[in-house]
Formats: C-alpha cells, structure tokens, sequence
C-alpha cells in the first residue's frame, strides 16, 4: 500500500510542476513579446502617471500602424539606449517642426498651438524650432517644468527604440491611459 501511495504523491507532484511550468514559460512570453510591465522611473509625467507607479505598455500596438500623436510611451533612452525604461507623450512626429513659443507647442509653424489639457507643471520660454528626422518622434514630460525630453536630449526618439505603448496603469489603482 505504501509503494502505491508514494508513487501516487510523485506523479501529483510532477502534475503540479508541469503547471508551473506552464505558467512560468507563458509568462516570459508574455512579458518578453506582448507586454512592457514598467516602473515610471520619474515625475516626469506627474498629473497622468506618478513617480514609481506601474504600468503596463502593450509592445504589440505598432505592428501594424505607427505611433501617434499623444500617444504615451515606453522607450530605450534616446542618448543612452542601456536605459529603456523612459514613459514619456509623443508630441512631434516624423518630418515635423515642433517649436516652443511662451510655453506653448506649435507644429509646422500652425498658428493654433497644440492641444495641452494633460500637461501640468508647464514650461516657459522657447524652445526649438525642433526639424524631427523621419523615423524619430518629438516627446514631452506631461509635467514639463520637470522632465527632460526631447528638449534636451541630443537625439530623438528613434521608432525603433519604442518598446510599447502604454495602455493602463495597475498600481496604485488601475487607470485606463489610451484615451489620455
């Protein structure tokens, strides 16, 4: 009786282990191919995103068209690609100028500055005019007055460093960010 129950805990075991298993190789996938889970490093973004709160960016959402304007992404630093973890809005895209005029963003010398009612924490002065390379995109911290972005980096962010897009925050609390 004692062989049977033995051999009977064993092969339990091995189902148990081939569960987590299965769980453990699904969740590399996942985290390896179809999601970017981030910690937002600063407070660049303070208003949308806190400092240290985690999101969630899905890498998938470029496959098949390109990022767009407003936009919130997960990124590799553009003057330092060891460091991937920047969360930023894209503002500028390929073959635009961006220009800064009294804190106020203009595209293409549009007489109508761009749509700002995320931004908190602005900026003032000018900057620019920024002539962004095709490939690259133009991105601001929503809390301008602390973030360094594309105003100051010698680079812009190349599409091919976009690691996702961010789509919601889980902790603290969740919060959908597509419509941001």
């Amino acid at each position: 009786m004692i062989p049977d129950l033995k051999r009977e805990l064993i092969l339990d075991a091995l189902d148990w282990a081939k569960v987590v298993l299965f769980a453990v190789v699904v969740a590399i996938l996942l985290n390896t191919f179809v999601i970017v889970n981030a910690v937002v490093p600063t407070g660049s973004m303070q208003g949308t995103i806190r400092e240290r709160d985690r999101v969630i960016a899905f890498r998938l959402s470029y496959l098949f068209s390109e990022p767009e304007r407003f936009d919130i992404v997960v990124f590799r630093g553009p003057d330092d690609s060891s460091i991937h973890m920047y969360v930023k809005r894209i503002i500028g895209l390929p073959g635009e100028t961006v220009n800064i005029i009294d804190g106020r963003v203009y595209i293409d010398d549009n007489p109508v500055h761009l749509r700002d009612d995320f931004v908190h924490g602005g900026i003032s002065g000018n900057h620019g005019p920024f002539n962004i390379p095709e490939g690259h995109f133009f991105v601001l911290g929503d809390y301008r007055a602390n973030s360094i972005d594309s105003r100051r980096w010698t680079n812009y962010v190349s599409g091919n460093s976009i690691e996702g897009r961010v789509i919601f925050r889980y902790f603290p609390g969740f919060k959908n960010l597509t419509n941001t």
